[in-house]
């Protein structure tokens, strides 16, 4: 007697990658993101290998993940997928001090985030 299997938060059509705590401020990383919102996943990819970003390398890595994910575990065909949704969120947050003049203090905070990606298999134009 086991666990009675979840139902699927996805559609059939869609498949998702996560990476958690990647090292960049949300902000910076959600500008990366909306750029490839919409697009076909090639034309993503080439985007994002020409981005000048440090974070970019990180986002195409989960849209790999995506891409093989909806290959391999959802039989989609690669050459109809779309980038479906691309969202972030915070992760935690590091903190750090650094001294600074007459005794005090000076806050330093190293912001993490979260990163999901869902593509979508386009339905087939007629």
């Amino acid at each position: 007697m086991g666990k009675p299997t979840a139902p699927r938060a996805l559609a059939d059509n869609e498949a998702r990658a996560h990476s958690a705590s990647i090292r960049t401020s949300p902000q910076k990383l959600n500008l990366v993101a909306a750029s490839i919102r919409g697009m076909g996943v090639e034309q993503a990819l080439a985007s994002l290998t020409f981005n000048t970003r440090r974070v970019s390398n990180d986002v195409r890595k989960v849209l790999q993940s995506a891409i093989a994910n909806a290959e391999n575990n959802h039989q989609l065909d690669v050459d109809r997928l779309v980038v479906a949704e691309a969202f972030v969120g915070k992760a935690m947050v590091m903190k750090r001090w650094r001294a600074r003049a007459r005794g005090r203090t000076g806050k330093i905070l190293k912001p993490f985030s979260n990163l999901t990606i869902v593509v979508r298999e386009r339905e087939e134009s007629k």
